[in-house]
């Protein structure tokens, strides 16, 4: 048992040797070939779903830890297929950027293809139960849901993400399926104000997905991997970034407007604040080698960026949204 590896891997993709992995303990592997430390995307919409309930007065413990447990495993399952998929296309070969700022499990040795789906099924049947369970107590509704999401984890790496849609895929599944569905599987009930009250989670998510292809622009035009920046170029995908990266204060701002949410909200302007690395980074082409600040965690750079924002802002929307509900 490795208690402090456990936090490690929550935080940041650890760089392990073969000698360092023979050591860990199982949880450890588990953490560190699903990349838990950006599960917190998905935690984070599947919280915003649950305030948005109590915020109506309608939450229930059991309903949103089944989906929150079922979420953060679907999550981490499609991470694992991915490395998968990328591997059997032989993506990762030639130190392909993904290699380069955390391990590949399989393209590196640390598991065998067979233990990797072993550990794609236990991850998977978790998710599967929990949706299962869900659809049981509140209908068929959770099981078109859960076919929805299960076309998204099968196929995001390959078709979606060849062709222009992964960063699509990306605004839709942390958004209106993630906090507008999970706002259904808590209270039984639809919202289309829940639905645009999902956007800002979904933005961020998107920023973190383009941040990073556009870090490995050139190596997936190299790999005839067509993502967004491949098709739309790194100059047009930054403005993006910056776009949507203002679009989530702006649907917040809408949002009090119209009265769906409470004046308490803008506190989340706040997260102005963590924003500045993405004004400073976006604005420029990525360096052609690691700055003195990048040292740590390059080749990541944009993503760095994107990924910093969208924790800081979620975790702060998520407090907002606490105050909201407490005043209301």
């Amino acid at each position: 048992m490795n208690p402090k590896m456990w936090l490690t891997a929550l935080q940041v993709i650890p760089k392990i040797t073969r000698k360092e992995w023979d050591r860990l303990d199982i949880v450890s592997r588990w953490l560190i070939a699903v990349r838990a430390a950006v599960l917190i995307l998905t935690f984070l919409s599947a919280a915003v779903a649950g305030l948005l309930a109590a915020r109506d007065g309608l939450f229930h413990w059991t309903y949103w830890l089944l989906l929150t447990a079922g979420l953060v495993m679907a999550h981490a399952t499609n991470n694992l297929l991915n490395d998968l998929v990328d591997f059997q296309r032989g993506v990762d070969e030639d130190n392909y950027f993904r290699t380069q700022y955390g391990p590949q499990t399989v393209q590196q040795g640390l598991l065998t293809k067979r233990q990797l789906l072993v550990y794609a099924a236990v991850t998977g049947a978790v998710a599967v139960g929990c949706g299962l369970t869900l659809a049981v107590l509140r209908g068929w509704p959770i099981l078109v849901l859960m076919g929805i999401g299960a076309v998204f984890v099968l196929f995001y790496t390959w078709p979606l993400k060849y062709i222009g849609l992964g960063e699509f895929a990306v605004l839709l599944v942390w958004g209106p399926l993630m906090v507008g569905g999970g706002y259904f599987a808590v209270t039984g009930q639809w919202s289309g104000n829940v639905l645009l009250a999902s956007l800002p989670c979904a933005l961020g998510a998107t920023t973190v997905i383009f941040g990073k292809h556009i870090d490995k622009l050139k190596a997936d035009r190299a790999k005839g991997i067509h993502t967004l920046p491949v098709i739309i170029g790194e100059g047009a995908s930054r403005i993006g970034v910056m776009i949507l990266v203002t679009l989530q204060y702006l649907l917040v701002g809408f949002l009090v407007f119209t009265g769906y949410f409470s004046w308490v909200t803008l506190l989340v302007v706040f997260g102005l604040y963590f924003s500045l690395p993405v004004w400073r980074m976006f604005t420029h082409p990525r360096p052609e080698s690691p700055p003195e600040e990048a040292k740590g965690f390059w080749p990541m750079w944009f993503v760095a960026s994107a990924f910093y924002h969208y924790r800081a802002y979620g975790i702060l929307f998520l407090a907002v949204l606490v105050l909201q509900t407490a005043v209301r």
